[in-house]
């Protein structure tokens, strides 16, 4: 049994009626770095959020943190900290009174509110009604709420929906201090591109199962190479493809290829030692997120999970 804060998931579904949410899902989830939970929508990742938060039982397996149930940690508002699609801010109420509210219940003392008000950026907006708030400024509000226990463990599940380029700049680095710090994080989104400069870690999923874990690191470097080339030649061209057994998907033009699982440096160095005349030699990065849509289809699949909500909407979990 591990009490580190270390987040896990073993063999974990969850069926409602007839819907299979999530599906014999395992993984784990380190402290110290970004863990970045990723999935189309309707793939599981809100319903796994909740299972691990103990408000939505399993059908079978577990989800543990620091090696027990949400349930059986003595002060759970003070380990863990999340923050869930919906919306349970009183439009009526400021910022600081919000954040008060909140105070008795994780055991902290009002003072508290202004610490976190401060530490995430709503400093001239402590008075103002959260009625009036921007997305942004109501997701910034939901981090606030969730480390007002200072918790060691960070549940986020979409927090840069909303934010504005600069919002999204310090939201990155906020995470990646905090992780810094020694606390578990992780990071739900639908889109890599929005936490692909922010994780340390991936965990993917699909229709409610596991598609890819690993570090960042090692999911770059699964995509695979491509190089464009342009030949005035297109029959030395075909000729030093087929000789070097090459990939090669065409664009209805013979003089243009493009080559699969090689680089552009292989490329040059064969077509000069060949003498076939390039006119246009570019490598094609695929990117992440072409990877990403790889891993778990290139259409958004499946219901929408039981229970969740519409995008947009913030619910807190102190």
């Amino acid at each position: 049994m591990t009490s580190d804060g270390t987040i896990l998931v073993e063999h974990l579904s969850k069926s409602f009626g007839t819907v299979r949410a999530v599906d014999d899902l395992s993984f784990q989830v380190t402290p110290g770095r970004v863990t970045g939970f990723l999935g189309p929508n309707g793939a599981g990742k809100t319903t796994t959020l909740r299972m691990l938060l103990g408000l939505v039982r399993p059908t079978s397996g577990a989800a543990t943190i620091g090696g027990r149930t949400y349930g059986q940690i003595t002060r759970p508002l003070k380990t863990v900290g999340a923050a869930l699609e919906a919306s349970s801010f009183h439009p009526g109420r400021t910022a600081r009174d919000h954040l008060r509210l909140f105070a008795p219940q994780v055991g902290v003392p009002d003072a508290r509110a202004d610490e976190v008000i401060d530490l995430v950026g709503l400093s001239d907006a402590r008075d103002r009604r959260v009625g009036v708030f921007s997305l942004g400024m109501r997701q910034r509000l939901a981090l606030a709420t969730t480390l007002l226990g200072d918790p060691r463990v960070l549940l986020l599940d979409e927090p840069a929906n909303g934010l504005d380029p600069e919002g999204i700049r310090w939201l990155r680095g906020f995470l990646r201090a905090l992780a810094g710090e020694g606390r578990t994080i992780l990071v739900s989104s639908h889109v890599l591109s929005e936490v692909e400069q922010t994780v340390d870690d991936v965990v993917i999923i699909a229709r409610g199962r596991l598609a890819h874990a690993s570090s960042l690191a090692e999911l770059a470097g699964m995509a695979a190479p491509r190089v464009r080339v342009v030949s005035p030649d297109p029959d030395g061209l075909a000729a030093l493809v087929e000789r070097s057994g090459w990939r090669r998907t065409d664009a209805g033009d013979p003089r243009v290829a493009q080559l699969l699982d090689v680089t552009a440096a292989t490329v040059g160095a064969a077509a000069f030692a060949a003498g076939v005349e390039l006119h246009e030699l570019a490598a094609q990065d695929p990117g992440l997120e072409g990877l990403f849509l790889k891993l778990v289809g290139s259409t958004e699949a499946g219901p929408v999970e039981p229970g969740s909500v519409p995008p947009g909407s913030v619910e807190v979990s102190a």
